[in-house]
């Protein structure tokens, strides 16, 4: 699987309402769980014939924990709300949101930084693989809405960015 179909298989997940699906092939396998009411749902896709299925499970309480940062980002975008005018550039994925490449590496993006269309603004790590996540517009930053090295879930929003 690409990262684009990884990515569909998320988005699909996320509005299918099923609590957990794993797929595997010859050399890859994927779980993707949820925090969601659960369901049950059986489904054939035909490229890699999988059997999506959810069965009623507890929330781990790491995925309890991992509501408290996708709360207090929902707040700082509903805080930044009354500044239309700007863009939000947000998670094309679930995973771990980093600020520079590594720990000693300078940040790929500050506030006040002049960005352009394909400018890498952060790293989301997802399995194991480290993503580069680019600018689709240009402009400022105004604001950082995720901490270092905190998870981030689909669609949620990184930057606020003010066009150019």
């Amino acid at each position: 699987m690409d990262i684009k179909q990884i990515q569909d298989l998320i988005r699909f997940v996320s509005k299918a309402g099923v609590n957990e699906v794993s797929i595997e092939q010859e050399n890859f396998k994927i779980t993707i769980k949820t925090n969601q009411a659960p369901t049950i749902v059986n489904a054939t896709i035909p490229t890699a014939q999988p059997v999506v299925s959810a069965a009623p499970t507890a929330i781990p309480a790491a995925a309890a924990s991992v509501a408290e940062p996708v709360a207090a980002a929902a707040a700082a975008v509903s805080a930044a709300a009354d500044t239309s005018n700007y863009i939000t550039i947000k998670s094309p994925m679930i995973g771990t949101f980093y600020r520079s490449a590594g720990p000693d590496k300078p940040l790929f993006v500050n506030v006040g930084d002049e960005i352009k269309a394909g400018t890498v603004v952060c790293i989301i790590e997802a399995m194991k693989l480290f993503n580069e996540i680019e600018s689709e517009v240009s402009g400022r930053i105004v604001k950082v809405l995720v901490d270092n090295s905190s998870p981030v879930e689909y669609d949620q929003p990184l930057f606020l960015v003010e066009p150019v």
